[in-house]
């Protein structure tokens, strides 16, 4: 027959609930660095367009460079 298991001991509760909140922030860092990783690739891209439909059109000026001054 099936016997009842023990009630969980305080500590292994407390165990369980620092692992769990490790993970979630383990978890969160994660999804905030892909959060900005694409949002960078996204920046990139359109940036790379604005200045492929420069070109397209024919102009040379589309990607000045600054050079400090002297």
């Amino acid at each position: 027959m099936d016997q009842p298991k023990p009630p969980p001991r305080e500590q292994d509760s407390v165990e369980s609930a620092r692992e769990r909140r490790i993970a979630n922030l383990v978890l969160l860092t994660f999804f905030v660095v892909l959060v900005g990783a694409g949002y960078w690739l996204v920046n990139a891209m359109f940036e790379q367009r604005v200045v492929d439909d420069c070109l397209a059109q024919g102009r040379r000026n589309c990607a000045p460079v600054e050079a400090p001054t002297r």
